[in-house]
């Protein structure tokens, strides 16, 4: 990275698209500003100027212009910083069902998620099992492979592994046993964790995300 280049992550601890971004920065060996956000209370004034229209995190800052939503900012880390190993397979096919995959966490592994600690009642047993579909599914397009690229790291592995950090609030909320019904995905999350250091190195601990996860329940009036 050039000296005069200036680069700020606007993030939040517990948050999985603020994660992917930072092991993407990790695996290109980029430094970085890492300014955290308070998303419960107060969001800083540089967040709402830096992404207007969602105002969520994560925005990267570089040089002064923002990159907002997780999947583009790895794509622009991708490209920008692409001295390193590539995160995108080079191949137009194997790029295009990366980001479908990370398209589907995104959209439906993520909502289907969050409704797991989030409701109750009927809409909480089908979140229950539109998560573990959703799990299956991920693992069936892992299949045997060491990571989801092949023998290589990359953009889909980035884009789901924070998820795992997870995994305590949703099987003790969702009454789950990921491991159980889908021990491939569990063997690669602690393949990815024992292999790379960009992925051990930003977990934050699952206690202290399940003590986050029972703080949004209260607040949210699930829990008394």
């Amino acid at each position: 990275m050039a000296e005069n280049e200036e680069v700020i992550l606007l993030d939040f601890w517990a948050s999985m698209f603020g994660m992917r971004v930072r092991i993407g920065l990790a695996e290109k060996g980029i430094s970085y500003d890492h300014r955290q956000e308070d998303l419960l209370e107060n969001k800083s004034q540089l967040l709402l100027e830096m992404n207007p229209i969602h105002k969520k995190i994560p925005v990267l800052i570089h040089n002064g212009k923002p990159i907002c939503e997780s999947s583009i900012i790895l794509e622009y880390i991708d490209e920008t910083w692409n001295d390193k190993a590539p995160l995108l397979p080079s191949d137009a096919y194997a790029k295009a069902r990366a980001r479908f995959w990370a398209g589907f966490i995104t959209n439906k592994l993520d909502q289907a998620g969050r409704k797991v600690y989030r409701t109750k009642g009927e809409e909480h047993e089908k979140s229950r099992q539109e998560f573990m579909e959703c799990l299956k599914l991920l693992e069936g397009e892992l299949g045997d492979k060491p990571f989801f690229g092949g023998e290589n790291f990359g953009y889909l592995d980035v884009s789901f592994i924070p998820f795992y950090s997870w995994f305590q609030a949703y099987e003790t909320y969702g009454n789950l046993n990921i491991e159980l019904e889908c021990p491939k995905l569990i063997a690669w999350a602690k393949r990815c964790i024992q292999n790379k250091e960009s992925v051990s190195n930003i977990f934050p601990d699952s206690s202290k995300v399940f003590a986050f996860v029972q703080l949004l329940r209260k607040k949210l009036g699930i829990d008394d």
